[in-house]
């Protein structure tokens, strides 16, 4: 593989789809958009397919490359499914001829010889916490982590002034805090993709996943809506239309 000009590895530093597109991924429009966002605190709604885990990894490898000295958190609910998208990140890392060499390679670490280090951790409190001064944070299947994960998460970036936080997901119900962020948090940049907007799924396959899941499984899937769990006994729409503050008091005060 050919080397990078100085010029060349330049643009490459200023501009992440540029980078996607020198490690072999041409990304979309929203896949831009999230790779170009100056925002601190972004939220990612997408349909499954859409490519958030692959996206996610080249905002990772970029970081890590072009931001000397910085740490780069990858949390997901499960273990497993950080150290794949660490993984992801190391094949870009690979990719790229004038890339800093490695100084430690393992299935939930990457540190580069120009002090940058990746680290994947699982979807629990008690392995999150001790890090510090992570300048970008990437939470995978962020609706199934839970509120107390999050919690340890945050502080990372108390100490960083540009850190950056991405919480990407399909949907899981209407509950945890991606949830109630997304219908009601301030200061977030949100990224909605549903899968008949993604250019790499056929109307063919959707088809076949509407008849296969069914419409409320398949609205959840892929068209990035917010469904109760079919365990519930009434559906959160049915149980706001039921609350009332408009009620006329229980006890009335004898009079005097």
């Amino acid at each position: 593989m050919p080397e990078i000009s100085i010029a060349d590895d330049l643009a490459l530093a200023l501009d992440p789809v540029l980078f996607a597109r020198r490690v072999g991924i041409d990304p979309d429009d929203k896949q831009q958009e999230l790779l170009t966002t100056a925002s601190r605190r972004t939220l990612v709604l997408c349909t499954r397919q859409w490519g958030k885990s692959t996206t996610a990894a080249i905002l990772a490898g970029h970081e890590a490359i072009y931001s000397p000295g910085s740490l780069t958190v990858l949390v997901s609910p499960s273990q497993q499914q950080s150290t794949e998208l660490l993984r992801k990140v190391h094949g870009f890392w690979k990719q790229l001829p004038n890339a800093p060499a490695a100084d430690q390679e393992n299935l939930t670490r990457l540190t580069l010889e120009n002090g940058s280090r990746i680290i994947s951790l699982p979807g629990s409190e008690r392995t999150t916490r001790g890090y510090s001064a992570a300048s970008l944070v990437v939470m995978d299947e962020a609706s199934r982590v839970d509120d107390a994960l999050l919690a340890a998460v945050r502080p990372m970036q108390a100490t960083v002034e540009h850190g950056r936080f991405i919480a990407l997901t399909t949907p899981a119900g209407k509950r945890g805090w991606f949830y109630k962020a997304w219908m009601d948090g301030v200061g977030w940049h949100r990224i909605t993709v549903r899968a008949d907007a993604c250019p790499r799924i056929s109307k063919e396959f959707l088809a076949e996943e509407l008849a296969s899941l069914g419409p409320l499984r398949f609205a959840a899937e892929y068209d990035c809506e917010f469904i109760d769990d079919a365990a519930s006994a009434f559906n959160t729409a049915l149980i706001e239309a039921a609350l009332s503050l408009d009620f006329p008091p229980f006890f009335v005060e004898a009079a005097a």
